[in-house]
């Protein structure tokens, strides 16, 4: 005979997001990355007030600085977080401008 006890109740899936600001999609894509000297230019795929994710053909390790320039904003310090599959991972150093984030995702930037 069974009881309430014996039934399991349903549990809600996992969430594996942590990062503390939801990221966005972007629409006007061309970002700059300086490292070392060395120009490279990405597309920047999606964007919060702390980080970003690129894809980026070149490597990059975990936790080296870069220099990132927002469709003509002004350059942003960043470490990569992480590389992997064609796209690169940042955190920038000191978040940027919520006004930044609204006008690249709306594309008014």
């Amino acid at each position: 005979m069974a009881t309430n006890l014996s039934h399991y109740r349903a549990s809600q899936p996992l969430q594996f997001e942590r990062r503390d600001e939801p990221r966005y999609r972007v629409y006007l894509s061309r970002v700059t990355v300086k490292n070392r000297g060395t120009l490279r230019e990405g597309e920047l795929y999606d964007l919060s007030i702390y980080g970003c994710r690129i894809a980026c053909s070149a490597r990059y390790r975990d936790e080296e600085q870069v220099r990132l320039t927002l469709f003509g904003h002004a350059p942003v310090e960043a470490k990569v977080v992480w590389c992997a599959d064609g796209y690169i991972g940042c955190r920038f150093v000191t978040p940027i401008k919520s006004q930044t984030v609204r006008a690249l995702t709306l594309g008014i930037g």
